[in-house]
């Protein structure tokens, strides 16, 4: 009885041997490694569009309303960042001064430790990034510098430069392309105020 289970064992080690060969032909492994394409035109904005979305960039950028569904992004202002003619609030409480943060309610602006900051216009006008180069716009992302050049203050809370900073170029490049094809919006973001000014 052992003998004819050891004989089944082998004869379907050797099938299944077969089977692999026979489905390989014998050759090496078929998978080729992908090699990155470079993107370009629709397909680069395409792949910025994709990015922004899942990097959460509207959660702060985009000013939204409340619709039947709670906060929701207006199409018309996306990434166009907290609005300039809105009134700015008192923030600094007793709570921001012991170091907890606090927000308005699209999210476009918050205090804490750092002072206040107000998200910024990333559509293409002159008022958010339409006279920004690429690297002006690599260097804020990936070094987290204040409108992408040398010498200004680092981009404040709560904006993840931290997490930016080993973006790959083409993400980079593909992030700028797509916020160039918006529709720009003409919105003058007020300047962050110091934690002393609040």
């Amino acid at each position: 009885m052992r003998k004819n289970k050891f004989v089944l064992l082998i004869f379907g080690a050797f099938c299944l041997a077969l089977v692999n060969f026979s489905c390989t032909n014998g050759s090496k492994s078929t998978v080729a490694e992908a090699e990155p394409t470079e993107l370009s035109g629709e397909e680069l904005v395409a792949r910025g569009e994709y990015l922004v979305t899942i990097m959460g960039c509207n959660d702060c950028h985009s000013p939204k309303r409340v619709g039947a569904n709670g906060p929701e992004l207006i199409p018309e202002l996306l990434l166009s960042g907290y609005p300039g003619d809105r009134p700015i609030l008192d923030l600094a409480t007793e709570m921001t001064q012991q170091g907890f943060a606090t927000f308005y309610p699209d999210l476009t602006g918050s205090a804490g430790p750092w002072g206040m900051s107000f998200a910024a216009n990333l559509t293409p006008d002159a008022t958010g990034i339409g006279t920004w180069s690429e690297e002006q716009f690599k260097k804020a992302m990936k070094e987290g510098k204040f409108k992408g050049l040398d010498g200004t203050r680092p981009l404040l809370p709560p904006m993840p430069s931290e997490n930016f900073k080993d973006i790959k170029d083409e993400d980079v490049s593909a992030i700028f392309a797509y916020l160039k094809s918006l529709t720009p919006v003409k919105n003058v973001v007020p300047a962050a105020i110091p934690p002393g000014e609040m």
